[in-house]
């Protein structure tokens, strides 16, 4: 059917780019009345001649029953004309069936084309198409159920699936979620995060911050050798005691008094994990062990603590580090041999009421020395508040850790063990990580936790280099963490380090230390980062769950708007809006009102 100027009048009905209009005037250019009464004056050609009219409205275009099968089956594979499409459908040729014919073609299913040429489609692409469709509609019902699901919480088996996408996000893999899209959430981890729960597929208390930061969810699964048979110095006759917290699963250090001799004795890892075995790769990928409150993830396998954990077996073998303290509190005659010990662990506070009985009056008073030493050099003590805090059964435990003199026994005895380390290995040019670092702008010695709190910002972070230097924060000219050879890579590789030494054999440069020690150290970050997350969030959950939860906290620092304030108790930082100006270390009474796990903050109240 073709359009000219002559079979165009008033009345006519034409297409207007996908919509019916009623020919109003003829001109140069066509004026034309749309749906809904708006009035158009267009150019011939941006118009199509459907039928010539009368058309007296618009509204005569209502919907029409016709037989729309029968015409297919009849037409099926053919061409024809939109006349002869209405007439053959509706047995009528009127403006109304011309409409009704053309919004079959446009729907593109049985018909196609334009008005003048129109194919009837086969019948293998209308059942091709017919099933696209059903598909489609059967997937927007899936989906409408789908989210129906979701803000009724009531997520199904088959969901989890889907629900990937959400979780994805909120692990930080990805940025994108039409899952919350439709849900109305912005697409932030946190979001994610917080729809989970809401639609039931995470539980409330859920942490994701392990994943979030793409840790190991499990100790490797890894062979262990046995205990290589080699000679050692036995030290099985003195009394050894690994001092630590109740309920401690690695302990590996401990310590013996021979006269005025301290030994440092060490879980000997290196003895078991070697460069470049598959173990010690595990291990530097992991950088350090996990501590998280609701489980431990170990960056070796648990049997290497099993067999090698001080007071664990009978007699276990060691890398002893010992040491006189020489008249400046300084370790000296340093002397480290691989050697077998027989350990009784101990917690602190069984030490704490023994300090006055041998052995432990004698070793108290070997590391207050070695303290004052470093107490000259400017170590400084940040005494801030310190809680453990464990998952058990479900239920969130925070518990202060009391300030002993027993932890500060063992602590001053493990830095000694370091320097004594350090020292060892730069006289005799031994690469490891030494830790370093440097001196805060300006030299304080706080006494009160305000002042504690301002002068830890000012600290620059430890560093592990190639190369002893200062260490100002402990007061040692020269250290290198060594104690912890189970729970840090680093510790581990100041060991192999040494034990090569001691054996003659080849060590790796300082290139490599270097190197290894960054990738580590890189894996350890995330390890710490998470820690310190999963210990907020689970505080927050502790806080959740106590409705009547009422506490104190020590003003620390002041800002424009709100101010920080320190809560012994569950070492939670609180940041508060507080009338008037009160004086810093003063104390404020709280209580928590609104705690926003995803976002892990908690707004406190301030009780008069």
């Amino acid at each position: 059917m073709a359009q000219n100027q002559a079979a165009l009048r008033p009345d006519s009905l034409v297409l207007y780019k996908v919509r019916p209009a009623r020919v109003l005037a003829l001109g140069e250019k066509i004026d034309i009345e749309l749906e809904g009464g708006q009035i158009k004056r267009v150019r011939p050609k941006d118009i199509r001649l459907l039928h010539p009219g009368p058309l007296r409205s618009l509204a005569d275009l209502g919907p029409r029953e016709g037989e729309l099968a029968a015409a297919w089956e009849l037409l099926e594979g053919s061409e024809t004309t939109l006349d002869e499409l209405a007439e053959l459908m509706f047995d009528e040729h009127s403006p109304a069936t011309t409409w009704a014919a053309w919004q079959l073609v446009a729907e593109g299913l049985y018909f196609e084309g334009t008005p003048g040429a129109i194919r009837a489609r086969t019948r293998q692409e209308v059942e091709h198409d017919q099933a696209e469709q059903a598909a489609k509609a059967a997937a927007a019902r899936d989906w409408s159920e789908f989210l129906e699901r979701l803000q009724q919480a009531r997520p199904a088996p088959e969901d989890a699936e889907r629900l990937q996408e959400v979780v994805r996000l909120a692990l930080g893999t990805t940025t994108n979620s039409r899952i919350l899209q439709a849900l109305g959430h912005r697409e932030t981890a946190e979001n994610a995060h917080r729809a989970l729960i809401q639609v039931g597929y995470w539980p409330p208390d859920y942490n994701p911050h392990p994943e979030r930061n793409r840790l190991p969810a499990a100790d490797p699964d890894l062979p262990v050798p046995e205990v290589p048979q080699e000679e050692r110095l036995d030290l099985t006759h003195l009394p050894a005691y690994a001092i630590d917290n109740e309920g401690n699963q690695d302990p590996d250090d401990a310590l013996s008094l021979d006269g005025d001799r301290l030994w440092v004795h060490v879980a000997d890892v290196a003895a078991l994990v070697a460069p470049d075995s598959a173990m010690e790769r595990e291990a530097r990928a992991r950088g350090a062990n996990q501590y998280l409150p609701e489980r431990t993830v170990n960056m070796l396998p648990r049997a290497v603590t099993e067999r090698l954990g001080l007071g664990l077996q009978p007699i276990s073998p060691a890398l002893s580090f010992g040491f006189r303290c020489g008249a400046a509190g300084e370790p000296t005659e340093i002397d480290i041999r691989p050697t077998w010990v027989r350990v009784e662990r101990l917690t602190y506070e069984a030490v704490e009421q023994r300090l006055v009985e041998p052995p432990f009056a004698q070793l108290s008073a070997l590391t207050e020395r070695f303290r004052a030493h470093r107490t000259a050099n400017n170590a400084t003590t940040i005494d801030l508040p310190e809680v453990e805090v464990r998952v058990r059964d479900g239920q969130v435990i925070v518990q202060p850790l009391p300030k002993l003199q027993s932890r500060l026994l063992v602590t001053d005895a493990m830095l000694m063990a370091g320097t004594a380390a350090a020292e060892f290995c730069r006289e005799r040019e031994i690469p490891i990580p030494f830790a370093t670092q440097p001196a805060p702008d300006k030299l304080e010695q706080p006494t009160d936790l305000a002042a504690m709190y301002a002068y830890r910002r000012q600290f620059k972070p430890t560093r592990l280099t190639s190369e002893p230097g200062l260490h100002f924060g402990l007061g040692l000219t020269c250290y290198a963490r060594a104690t912890s050879p189970l729970r840090r890579y680093p510790d581990l590789l100041v060991h192999q380090q040494i034990r090569a030494w001691l054996a003659g054999s080849e060590r790796l440069d300082k290139q490599r230390i270097t190197a290894r020690t960054a990738e580590a150290e890189t894996a350890a970050a995330a390890a710490r980062r998470a820690e310190r997350l999963s210990n907020q969030h689970w505080k927050l959950v502790y806080l959740r769950a106590d409705p009547h939860w009422r506490g104190e906290g020590v003003l620390v620092d002041k800002g424009e708007h709100k101010s920080v304030v320190l809560i012994p108790e569950l070492a939670l930082e609180a940041r508060v809006r507080l009338r008037g100006d009160p004086a810093l270390n003063s104390r404020v009474r709280l209580t928590p009102r609104e705690i926003d796990l995803p976002e892990l903050t908690c707004h406190f109240q301030v009780r008069e």
